[in-house]
């Protein structure tokens, strides 16, 4: 805890497969000996050094959390399993049968190249926003300080800490000044390490605590967390609900198929024997629209299409499902400083107390600035406020940590005295029932932050150090509030989003400000000191309240979990060092941009311009793309049910499959493809439900089930009708418009509730289906001719009759299994 501790030492001896080697060091063969760790220079390496050290490729070379490579991205779109589906069977058409029935070949390659094109363009925006994020560790080098990319940094290089900065590669310590590191995201011990020059730091831990200097002994792939965070960090289009409540679906989708297109492929070789190539195409038509292929699609495009909006928002996605995981929240916890009120603060007012001379005060003020080479907010306003002393000298600090709540130094004054002072919370450092406490609680009910100067009895170091203080004068600060904060709150509770504010701050200060803020239940502030340790005791307390204050970072963590233990999906908002435990735990981490490098380091999304009334944008974001895609599956998978159940339909009667890959490419087309991509992009303000596939199965099923049924009662009504040789493409005329317009009406349903566009988008598709029918060559190309009147107006009254009972299905679906 010595003022400017620091060593120069080789220490000691690391192990292990991968360990660095420091220049000129050879190893023998025979009898191999790993040499020392690169030696602690407190002035840093020199040029000649860090190019001696590029060159042999002792360089820190793990890359930065970034997107998918464009190689990935190609071949993510490219080779999936339904692609190789299709692509055969396109393959089989273009042999047997006319162009129009490889339509659907043409299709995927289009959405295809749709799909990777987003994708690339998202890249792009992730790749610039996280250059932007990227932390920038201090690094010495000919005797300088200077800030440069991790990626730069060589082995032996010098690298400075401060509170809230992220050890990012592992090294020896050689200067500490009340160096408190938290390893709890390594080893899981909650508890900070006090560390001496001489100990070791590993990448991936972080600062809570003091400052110091280490050097850098492990580089790249060999650091000690480097594996573990470059998987962890890597960019996903995985780990959802949504995403693997689709996979489970097309999983089923896929065994379906097998059996059916089997029986299919049979009974239309027996059916057409006569004719193979026709019965071919009929047994493609058959099997293509079993696979929702653009469902997958439109997936990566609407979260694409998000990361791209939000990024022109400074908005970093740092986990592509935290778009996802947002639009479930349904508990936001917020911390004060740096979320509701901008981290700047100002010296309002100085109180001595006990006739304390303010002459002096102000001296023991400024002196306690510059004992801190890293100071927080508040001690940055006391500097600001007052100079430094030139004849005080510090001898041993004590810095700031969020779970003492204080920091502290002694000092030799200059003339001959020396003192032991502190500076912090007041209600902390003074015995309850201490008459400053009622003048502090008038401060801390205006809002403003108060801080507690003094004097100790006892060493720096003593435990009890804190017991028995002389209190000496208060320090007044006001807190700027964000002028969007409001505003912002106000959008969470029309949302029905619970807002939660968990600062360490004092609670009547904190509820104040949550107050002049407008949030519900600010006037009962609860003191986080008197919080049952019981999770379902907690929980309680905290769906009950919705204001904290003296909340540890141990306590921000446990509150989190107590939250979720409840059901609840909670987001957690921070920029400081105290926030990172609740972050990583967190259902959603969102940093401000401005937050210490660990926080950006554990958060799903970081607010590049540290604006907190970016959050709505994100939240709405999330909503649309779930809300969306959960839509416009039901109408994929709709046309999976119908296709699967028309193919055993008729495999069971032992006729002719009534449709050509031309009629499906187009009813799929206008039913399906072209309204969902407008469908999945429109704005969606409804907050997203767990269940996925329960709640997308529970209307396709029905609806699938009432579409094929429809159809293939007006197909056998049909075949009964006509006669002949031309009879096959009026039967399928006549079934096709059945199963069109069913189709239409799931569309209908599912567009709801209606706007201007949506009316417009269904009767657009219902246009372009009429002028098929209507223009003679378009007749030709998609072998679709109405024939005579009986039939066609058949066909629409069993189209009705099914609409009418989709309808009734729905609304009975939505009473007996509410999602």
């Amino acid at each position: 805890m010595t003022h400017g501790a620091s060593i120069e030492h080789d220490g000691p001896e690391p192990s292990g497969p991968g360990t660095a080697i420091d220049a000129g060091a050879e190893l023998d063969p025979v009898h191999p000996v790993r040499p020392p760790a690169p030696r602690f220079k407190p002035g840093g390496l020199t040029t000649a050094e860090v190019a001696e050290r590029v060159a042999r490729g002792d360089v820190n070379d793990v890359p930065v959390r970034s997107s998918r490579s464009t190689t990935d991205i190609v071949r993510g779109n490219v080779f999936t399993r339904f692609n190789a589906i299709i692509g055969v069977l396109w393959v089989v058409m273009l042999c047997v049968a006319p162009i129009q029935d490889s339509l659907f070949g043409f299709v995927i390659i289009a959405n295809t190249g749709i799909g990777i094109i987003q994708e690339l363009r998202a890249k792009k925006t992730l790749d610039g926003l996280a250059v932007i994020g990227e932390a920038k560790p201090s690094v010495r080098r000919d005797g300088r300080t200077a800030e440069i990319s991790t990626s730069e940094i060589v082995l032996g290089d010098v690298i400075e800490l401060g509170p809230g900065d992220k050890v990012v590669v592992d090294g020896s310590v050689g200067e500490a000044e009340g160096l408190e590191i938290d390893e709890s995201l390594l080893t899981g011990e909650a508890d900070p390490v006090l560390k001496k020059p001489g100990d070791q730091v590993m990448s991936g831990s972080f600062v809570v605590a003091g400052g110091g200097a280490f050097t850098a002994t492990k580089v790249g792939r060999e650091a000690y967390a480097a594996q573990l965070a470059e998987e962890a960090s890597r960019f996903t289009l995985v780990h959802s609900e949504l995403r693997s409540g689709i996979s489970t679906i097309l999983k089923y989708v896929t065994w379906m198929m097998i059996p059916t297109s089997i029986g299919l492929i049979i009974s239309q070789l027996v059916v057409k024997e006569n004719n193979l190539n026709d019965a071919i195409a009929r047994t493609v038509g058959g099997i293509v629209p079993m696979i929702p292929e653009g469902l997958v699609l439109l997936t990566s495009v609407a979260f694409a299409i998000g990361v791209i909006r939000l990024g022109r928002k400074q908005c970093l996605v740092q986990e592509l499902p935290a778009i996802e995981g947002l639009a479930r929240v349904d508990v936001v916890c917020l911390d004060k400083t740096g979320t509701l009120t901008e981290g700047g603060m100002d010296v309002t007012e100085l109180r001595p107390l006990g006739g304390a001379d303010p002459a002096y005060v102000k001296k023991v003020l400024g002196a306690l600035g510059e004992s801190d080479p890293r100071p927080n907010a508040s001690l940055q306003a006391i500097i600001d406020a007052y100079p430094v002393s030139a004849e005080w000298r510090c001898t041993e600090s004590l810095p700031f940590s969020s779970a003492r709540k204080y920091s502290g130094a002694s000092f030799s004054e200059g003339d001959g005295e020396n003192n032991t002072w502190l500076l912090g919370a007041p209600d902390v450092l003074l015995p309850a029932g201490d008459p400053a406490l009622d003048e502090i609680n008038d401060l801390n009910e205006q809002g403003l932050r108060v801080l507690l100067l003094a004097r100790s009895a006892r060493e720096l170091d003593d435990e009890a150090v804190a017991t028995g203080v002389g209190p000496t004068a208060l320090v007044v600060l006001e807190q700027r509030l964000r002028p969007d904060a409001a505003d912002t709150l106000r959008y969470f509770e029309d949302q029905n989003v619970r807002a939660k504010v968990i600062s360490g701050d004092n609670a009547i200060s904190v509820g104040a400000v949550a107050g002049k803020l407008g949030l519900p239940g600010a006037e009962n502030t609860v003191d986080a000191r008197k919080l049952p340790t019981d999770q379902a005791e907690m929980a309680e307390v905290l769906d009950e309240n919705s204001v904290f204050g003296r909340v540890t970072p141990q306590q921000k963590r446990d509150m989190v979990g107590a939250l979720q233990s409840k059901g609840h999906t909670v987001a957690m908002t921070g920029d400081g060092v105290n926030d990172v435990l609740a972050l990583k735990d967190a259902d959603i981490g969102v940093s401000m941009g401005s937050g210490s490098e660990a926080t950006r380091a554990v958060a799903q999304i970081v607010l590049l311009n540290n604006s907190f009334s970016t959050l709505p944008s994100v939240v709405a974001e999330g909503r649309r793309v779930i809300g969306n895609i959960t839509r416009v599956a039901t109408l994929f998978l709709t046309k999976t049910v119908y296709s699967v159940l028309l193919a055993i339909l008729v495999v069971c009667s032992q006729v002719e499959y009534p449709f050509l890959p031309r009629h499906l490419t187009l009813l799929s087309t206008l039913t399906i493809g072209i309204p969902a991509f407008f469908l999945a992009l429109a704005p969606n303000k409804e907050r997203a439900k767990p269940h996925f596939v329960k709640r997308v199965m529970r209307y396709a099923i029905p609806g699938g089930v009432i579409a094929a049924t429809a159809t293939f009662v007006t197909y056998l009504i049909a075949r009964h009708h006509y006669t002949g040789s031309e009879a096959l493409p009026a039967e399928t005329s006549a079934a096709t418009l059945t199963l069109f317009l069913t189709s239409m009406w799931v569309l209908a349903i599912i567009a709801r509730p209606y706007t201007w566009w949506r009316v417009a988008l269904v009767g657009a598709m219902g246009g372009a289906f009429l002028i098929v029918l209507i223009v003679p060559w378009l007749q030709e190309f998609f072998q679709l001719k109405l024939v005579g009147t009986t039939m066609p107006w058949t066909a629409v009254a069993v189209a009705a009759a099914a609409a009418t009972l989709i309808e009734f299905t729905f609304h009975w679906v939505d009473r007996k299994f509410p999602a």
